[in-house]
């Protein structure tokens, strides 16, 4: 993952649409070295089979895989690329075992650890399914006192920190349009912070991801944990706090800076919910009530006038608009 590119859209990579006896090759060659300059081996005689994500930006590089056993070696050759970054190496499934510098652990589900790019190292999985996070070491070193010592300890699955930035990670590629230079460095900046405090940060650091990262990591965890949830009654402030160890003011904190309250991010989503499903077509077999059930709303009236305020037009209004511009059949 050497280019710096300007945007944070994924790439993604398969074995499935190359030839069995040809895939080991390409994917050494073409994902392996040319693009994150690793050597790839197999740990099983069964056919090769690997999917690869790679989200990048200037100061940030992801990589999420799943496939076969196999062994990632970053050689003594291969750090003649001059790459000093440090890597945070997340095991999502099954079992994973990292060296470096004569030191090997044993990861678990959930489990991460960080690798100094700098120095040789090697990852071996028994079913591959990992999370690679890629920062410069230049970006950590004002937030983390010794780097190279926080290197090589196991971080387990219950960090808070490592849980907010794998969460965080996932809110921003799968749900985050980062179509700003703006954006794009408030997300990095939140990043590096979360990385920082999952591996020990210093007191600057830690003011820091106070301010920034944790703050915003939390916000968007609790954001998806309402939106999973929409459809309960009990949907409530403490509640989702508790869910989230933190207090119910916390929260309200938090949706404050924002410029909304709790109740009012809860509506909002609720309302966009009961819309989408108005204007689809799998849906056009719902009673209106029905859907305001399934969005969550107890109280029809409510939903009707909300509805309304919101999208400027009843229910049953987004209904009609929607089939009347539904492409005839030809008939």
């Amino acid at each position: 993952m050497g280019s710096e590119p300007t945007d944070f859209a994924p790439l993604r990579f398969s074995t499935a649409a190359l030839p069995a006896r040809d895939r080991l090759a390409i994917w050494r060659e073409m994902i392996g070295r040319q693009i994150v300059h690793i050597d790839i081996d197999p740990l099983s005689d069964g056919p090769f089979e690997a999917e690869t994500t790679l989200h990048a930006l200037p100061g940030l590089r992801t990589m999420t895989s799943v496939g076969s056993p196999g062994r990632y070696r970053r050689t003594s050759a291969l750090i003649a690329d001059g790459d000093d970054a440090v890597v945070l190496q997340v095991n999502l499934g099954g079992t994973m075992s990292v060296t470096q510098s004569g030191r090997t652990f044993s990861l678990g589900a959930g489990d991460a650890i960080t690798i100094l790019n700098s120095e040789p190292a090697a990852v071996e999985h028994a079913q591959s399914h990992f999370l690679a996070v890629v920062v410069p070491r230049a970006a950590l070193a004002p937030r983390v006192t010794d780097v190279e010592g926080a290197a090589m300890r196991v971080i387990p699955h219950g960090n808070e920190a490592l849980g907010l930035l794998v969460s965080y990670l996932d809110t921003v590629r799968e749900h985050v349009r980062l179509a700003t230079p703006e954006l794009r460095h408030l997300a990095i900046t939140h990043v590096h912070d979360l990385f920082a405090l999952t591996l020990g940060a210093n007191r600057d650091g830690a003011a820091m991801a106070a301010d920034g990262g944790r703050r915003a990591a939390r916000l968007a965890a609790t954001k998806a944990d309402i939106v999973a949830r929409l459809d309960r009654r009990d949907l409530s402030l403490d509640a989702v706090a508790a869910r989230q160890h933190v207090t119910p003011r916390y929260i309200q904190l938090l949706f404050e800076r924002e410029g909304i309250t709790f109740s009012q991010f809860v509506l909002v989503q609720r309302l966009a919910r009961a819309h989408r499903m108005l204007a689809s077509p799998s849906h056009a077999g719902w009673t209106v009530s029905a859907i305001a059930l399934a969005a969550g709303f107890g109280d029809l009236s409510h939903f009707n006038r909300s509805f309304r305020k919101l999208y400027g037009g009843t229910p049953s209004d987004v209904r009609a608009d929607a089939q009347h511009r539904e492409p005839n059949d030809g008939r």
